[in-house]
């Protein structure tokens, strides 16, 4: 006896979020399986974007990622005979535009990828019940992660608060089935031609209320056809990663975050290229898998902790008093604008503030110093990077601040505070970096471009800079910052 093919549903459909791509789409393959017809939908989600300013290059990023999926999604189509499909792009709060698309198309079923932010729980829950109320299925599986929620946890059955046996027991996991591509083009039959109403194509930034910023200029591609770019250039020079990750003047990161946080590229197959390489014996594949583990790693923190948005994994440090008043505000606005006088740190906020990207070496070098040489509140710095990252996701920004702040999972012992000039000795030697960021300080000698006020005055004036005046003076001196830091932590009692 041969068992019965499965029922298929009429018609079903698909909600992209953060993963925009055709290929490699959970989602999208479990839909596609398991329906006759299948439409395909972006939501430009109000209740996110009219919080944003309007030049946001996340927003245009999106933008020109959605044109690349909806090319994905009629080629697709028409390699399988059927014309007119694509994606249907909307506007507006998308818990409500779901469920009434979903009334309009006459689906039986919604499916989406998961989203392990609290604000995108809340959301989901609602569109469920919605959608429930009018016999409607919302299906959700997982996609942006290798392993998500509770697939790896300790023997006792609890979640891990420490990376590096979290990662042990990530890699013992692992194998080939959690990182197999979803095969989306064999189902693609399904997919449906899109409404006549829906054949607009992806509105432009103005009909959304946007305006373009100088992504463009800054050559980061877009789309699933920018991230393969991407991955193929950085295949090319994987093996030196472990190295030349840490100095910002050098081409060493994959630069494909902003392609993970919106899931133009599948984390499976990154997983896939970083692990198979890693048992060939490269050496900067084992150091890149193991920065796409810390990444699940922090995922799973924000799912079994949802309060570490907004308070520290370690309650105990909220107890730090954190500088305040007037004062602590001009520190805060000199390092955003980047007018500390540390030379790398103010070219790090240039760097943010003129590109949404910051090098991760730098990332904790600026977060450390707004945390532990000013004292103010990691949580400023958290908001400050969420407003400017392209590559902002909560999970990953909010690990990584309390990692500099010491007051997260695993982080740094509070008594490691990094010197930002023996970091920019170190990792900027040549000042290359920051000539990129601060050409003021261009004629400085490589030697005396790390600490400026300690150069002569000949020095200064042969160099063209006056202090005060071209460029600031400390607005604190690490030394006597670093004992005040000391003396705030001590209200936490260590263990």
């Amino acid at each position: 006896m041969h068992n019965p093919p499965p029922r298929l549903l009429p018609s079903a459909l698909v909600w992209f979020r953060r993963d925009l791509r055709a290929d490699d789409h959970a989602a999208l393959f479990h839909a596609l399986k398991a329906a006759r017809q299948v439409f395909c939908v972006f939501v430009f989600d109000s209740a996110i974007l009219d919080k944003l300013p309007r030049a946001d290059r996340r927003v245009e990023f999106i933008r020109d990622s959605l044109v690349d999926l909806d090319a994905q999604l009629r080629s697709l189509g028409l390699a399988h005979g059927v014309a007119d499909t694509g994606l249907i792009v909307q506007h507006g709060e998308a818990g409500h535009l779901i469920s009434a698309l979903a009334a309009q198309l006459g689906v039986q079923a919604v499916y989406a990828n998961h989203d392990d932010e609290p604000d995108a729980l809340a959301r989901d829950a609602g569109v469920r019940g919605r959608l429930a109320e009018a016999g409607v299925v919302l299906h959700t599986s997982k996609d942006h992660v290798v392993f998500e929620r509770a697939e790896v946890m300790t023997a006792t059955g609890s979640p891990y608060s420490v990376f590096t046996p979290y990662k042990n027991a990530w890699l013992k996991k692992l194998d080939p089935f959690f990182v197999k591509a979803y095969p989306v083009a064999k189902f693609a039959r399904a997919l449906a031609p899109l409404p006549v109403e829906a054949r607009g194509g992806v509105p432009t930034l103005a009909r959304i209320g946007f305006e373009p910023t100088n992504l463009h200029q800054l050559k980061l591609p877009t789309g699933s056809i920018g991230a393969h770019e991407l991955l193929d250039d950085f295949l090319d020079r994987i093996d030196d990663y472990g190295t030349a990750r840490d100095f910002p003047a050098v081409k060493g990161p994959s630069y494909l975050s902003t392609h993970l946080r919106f899931g133009t590229v599948s984390i499976r197959r990154l997983a896939r290229e970083a692990w198979q390489r890693m048992q060939a014996g490269s050496r900067g594949a084992e150091v890149w898998l193991s920065e796409l583990i810390w990444r699940d790693f922090y995922h799973q923190i924000l799912h079994h902790h949802p309060r570490v948005a907004g308070h520290s994994f370690k309650p105990a440090y909220d107890k730090i008093r954190w500088e305040h008043g007037k004062h602590a505000d001009e520190l805060f606005a000199a390092w955003a604008q980047g007018r500390t006088g540390y030379p790398l740190v103010d070219a790090a906020m240039h760097q943010i503030s003129q590109t949404g990207y910051m090098h991760n070496r730098l990332r904790m070098v600026a977060a450390c110093f707004l945390v532990k040489d000013l004292g103010l509140d990691w949580r400023r710095g958290e908001a400050w990077f969420t407003t400017h990252l392209n590559d902002f996701d909560l999970a990953a920004n909010n690990g990584g601040w309390q990692w500099a702040a010491s007051t997260g999972c695993d982080a740094q012992p509070y008594f490691r505070i990094f010197n930002p000039v023996t970091q920019s000795e170190k990792f900027d030697a040549g000042g290359k970096f920051i000539r990129r960021y601060l050409p003021q300080l261009a004629a400085l000698p490589d030697k005396l471009i790390h600490a400026p006020w300690l150069a002569r005055p000949i020095d200064l004036a042969a160099a063209g800079v006056a202090l005060g005046r071209d460029y600031p003076n400390p607005v604190v001196a690490h030394d006597q910052a670093r004992q005040l830091t000391l003396e705030r932590y001590s209200v936490v009692k260590t263990g």
